[in-house]
C-alpha cells in the first residue's frame, strides 16, 4: 500500500474528528511514512507496520471518546465512550454488547421504579392529611417523605453504579486499545 493509499484511508476513517485533530493525527502518520522512507524502507513496508488504516482510525476515535469522557463527564460522553468501546471490534460486540443491554435495561428499570417509588411517596404525602390511613395523617406524612427519601438515596446509588459502569468500560477500552495497539 503506497502512502497516499494508508492516508486516504486514515482521512475517511477520521472524518468524523475535529479536521484540527484529524490534520494532527494524519500528520504524526505522515512523518512515520517520512522517517522509514529515510530510513531506507519502502512506503509499502511503513504501511505494513503501521497497521491496517481502518483498525487504526477506529482506536483513535475510541481514544477520542475515552479522553472526551475523562475530560467531561455527561451523557453525551459516556454514550461516545460507550460506543467507542464496542466499536473496537466486531467480536466484542457480540460478546459486551448483549451484556451490556442487559445491565443497560436493568439500569433503565431500576431508575423508572426509583422515580415511580418518588412520585408515589409525594402522592402519599400530598393526598394522606385527606385521607384515613392507617395510623392518622402523620404516618402519611412519615410515609410519603420515607418513600421520597428512599428514592432519592436509590437514585443516587444508580447514578453512582451508572458512573463506575462507564468507567469500567472506559478501562476496558484503555486495555483493548493498549493490546491491540500496532507496534510500530
Amino acid at each position: 500500500m503506497t502512502r497516499e493509499a494508508f492516508l486516504a484511508r486514515l482521512r475517511e476513517g477520521l472524518r468524523s474528528l475535529p479536521p484540527q485533530a484529524m490534520a494532527d493525527i494524519v500528520a504524526d502518520y505522515e512523518t512515520h511514512f517520512a522517517d522509514g522512507v529515510a530510513a531506507g524502507r519502502s512506503e509499502a513496508e511503513v504501511a505494513q507496520a503501521l497497521g491496517d488504516p481502518d483498525r487504526l482510525a477506529r482506536e483513535l476515535q475510541a481514544e477520542k471518546s475515552l479522553s472526551r469522557w475523562r475530560d467531561d463527564r455527561s451523557p453525551s460522553s459516556a454514550a461516545a465512550a460507550v460506543f467507542a468501546v464496542l466499536g473496537l471490534g466486531a467480536i466484542d460486540i457480540l460478546i459486551l454488547l448483549p451484556i451490556l443491554m442487559t445491565v443497560g435495561a436493568t439500569l433503565f428499570g431500576l431508575f423508572m421504579a426509583v422515580i415511580a417509588v418518588f412520585f408515589a411517596g409525594g402522592v402519599v404525602f400530598a393526598a394522606g392529611p385527606f385521607l384515613d390511613p392507617p395510623g392518622g395523617v402523620a404516618a402519611a406524612l412519615l410515609a410519603g417523605i420515607g418513600l421520597m427519601a428512599g428514592s432519592a438515596s436509590g437514585g443516587a446509588l444508580l447514578s453512582l453504579a451508572s458512573i463506575g459502569l462507564v468507567n469500567a468500560l472506559v478501562w476496558y477500552g484503555r486495555l483493548h486499545y493498549r493490546l491491540l495497539k500496532p507496534a510500530l
